[in-house]
C-alpha cells in the first residue's frame, strides 16, 4: 500500500466519545497519509484533496481502531496445564501459589530459556493478536524474579516490535511474586529496586507494575516500588484488589497510577478515589473465568464514577491462558455486563489511555492509521460472536499488513 490512501465503501466507528454510539459514521471514507489518518468521515463531504489520493473501496465493511491489548504476560515459555487440572479437582490459586506451582513453575522455565526461545515463543502469541486486528500490545517481564531474566524477558518484549509490525509497551514486573529464598522486604532490596535501575538504564521500561496481594506483596511494599518509579519518572500500574481487598486501588490511585488491574474485590470508595486519579479500570474477565472466580468488578460503580474502563486478555499461562481479545471482550459483556460499545472503547480508546498512549486508540486526524477492518455488518458484532474472527485486514501506521 503507498504512503497516502483514501478507504471508501466503509462504515466507521471512530470510537470518539460524546457523539453517536462508537462514534459511528456510515458511508465513511478515511484519508491516510505518512501513517497518520489525515481525514475522516461522510464519504459524499470528502474535500477533493482527499479525493485524488489511491483508492481502496473495503465493500461496505465496518472499519475500527486496530485493538490494543493493555495487559499481557507473554512472554514466557511452558504452560500449566496440569494445574488447569488440579484446579478442576479443587485446589485453589492461592494453594497452588504456595505449594511451588503458579508463578513459580513459569520462572523456573523461563529462567532456563534463552532470548531465541523466548523470543520464538513470544512471537506465536503476538501472531495470535494480530490475527485478531491488533496494532498494540503490553507486556510485562515478572516471570524472572531474578535481575538477569527480568531483563532479559524486557530485551525479547523489546525484540518482538522489531520482529512484527506491532507497537510493544514494556513493563516492569519485578514484584510479582516472592522467590521461596527470600522474604518480600530483601527481595525488594536485592532484585526488585536496584534491577529496576538497570532497566531503565538500558532504555527496557515504559511502565512499572506490582502484584499488590496476600500471596505476593503489601501496599505497604508496593508504595516503595512505586516512590522508586516516581524518581526514575515512569507511570505505574497495578494488580489490585484480585483476591481480597488489601487498598490496592487506593494505592493506585494515590500515585496516579496508569491503570488498577483486575479489581474483583474494589469498592465505591475505591472507584471515587481512582476518578479523581484519572486512573482507569482494567477488566481482565479470563482470568476471573478461568479461576472460576463468583466476586465480579464493580462495573457500575465505576460507570457512576466515571471510571474509564479498559478490556485486556491477561495472556498467562495460568491463571488467564487466552490469546483472545475479541473472547475478552465477549467475556466481559457476559460476565461483567459491559455493554459492546464499552467492551469495544475497552481495547482502543479507554486501552491507550490505561498504556498512557494519545496518538491511538481512536480513529480521528492526526492520530496513528492503526486500523481493523472487519467482515461485520456493525461493532455490536466483535463482542457478540463467540470463537469467530471476521478481520479482513489490519493496517499498521497506514500500512497493510
Amino acid at each position: 500500500m503507498a504512503d497516502a490512501a483514501l478507504f471508501t465503501q466503509i462504515n466507521v466507528a471512530t470510537m470518539a466519545p460524546g457523539g453517536a454510539p462508537y462514534g459511528l459514521i456510515h458511508d465513511a471514507a478515511i484519508a491516510v497519509q505518512d501513517g497518520r489518518i489525515a481525514w475522516v468521515g461522510p464519504r459524499a463531504d470528502c474535500p477533493a484533496e482527499w479525493r485524488a489520493l489511491p483508492m481502496h473501496s473495503m465493500g461496505g465493511r465496518l472499519v475500527t481502531p486496530a485493538l490494543i491489548d493493555c495487559h499481557t504476560h507473554i512472554v514466557h515459555v511452558g504452560h500449566r496445564a496440569r494445574e488447569f487440572e488440579m484446579r478442576l479437582q479443587g485446589a485453589t490459586y492461592e494453594e497452588l501459589a504456595r505449594a511451588g506451582g503458579g508463578i513459580a513453575s513459569t520462572v523456573a522455565a523461563t529462567r532456563d530459556a534463552t532470548p531465541e526461545v523466548l523470543l520464538a515463543s513470544a512471537l506465536t502469541r503476538v501472531d495470535a493478536l494480530l490475527s485478531e486486528g491488533a496494532a498494540t500490545i503490553e507486556v510485562k517481564s515478572g516471570y524472572g524474579l531474578d535481575i538477569g531474566t527480568e531483563l532479559k524477558m524486557l530485551r525479547v518484549a523489546r525484540q518482538i516490535a522489531q520482529a512484527r509490525p506491532v507497537r510493544v509497551r514494556t513493563t516492569y514486573l519485578a514484584a510479582h511474586a516472592v522467590p521461596k529464598d527470600m522474604d518480600g522486604d530483601t527481595y525488594l532490596d536485592q532484585v526488585v529496586l536496584p534491577g529496576l535501575d538497570l532497566a531503565v538504564a538500558e532504555g527496557l521500561v515504559d511502565a512499572v507494575d506490582a502484584f499488590c496481594e496476600g500471596i505476593a506483596f503489601s501496599p505497604g511494599q508496593v508504595a516503595r516500588v512505586f516512590e522508586r518509579a516516581k524518581a526514575l519518572n515512569l507511570p505505574v500500574k497495578l494488580h489490585a484488589e484480585q483476591l481480597s481487598h488489601l487498598g490496592g486501588a487506593s494505592l493506585a490511585a494515590r500515585f496516579g497510577a496508569l491503570s488498577a488491574d483486575h479489581l474483583e474485590y474494589a469498592t465505591p470508595e475505591d472507584a471515587v478515589a481512582m476518578a479523581r486519579a484519572g486512573t482507569i479500570a482494567v477488566m481482565l474477565p479470563g482470568a476471573f473465568y478461568t479461576l472460576r472466580e463468583t466476586r465480579m468488578p464493580p462495573v457500575q460503580a465505576f460507570r457512576d464514577a466515571g471510571v474509564p474502563m479498559a478490556v485486556a486478555t491477561d495472556w498467562n499461562p495460568g491463571s488467564s491462558p487466552m490469546g483472545s481479545l475479541l473472547l475478552a471482550m465477549n467475556m466481559a459483556c457476559t460476565l461483567f455486563r459491559l455493554t459492546p460499545e464499552e467492551a469495544l472503547a475497552g481495547t482502543t480508546r479507554v486501552a491507550a489511555r490505561a498504556l498512557g498512549l494519545a496518538d491511538c486508540g481512536m480513529i480521528q486526524p492526526g492520530l496513528r492509521a492503526d486500523l481493523a477492518i472487519w467482515s461485520a455488518d456493525g461493532p455490536a458484532e466483535l463482542a457478540y460472536r463467540i470463537g469467530v474472527n471476521p478481520l479482513f485486514k489490519r493496517i499498521f501506521g497506514g500500512t497493510e499488513c
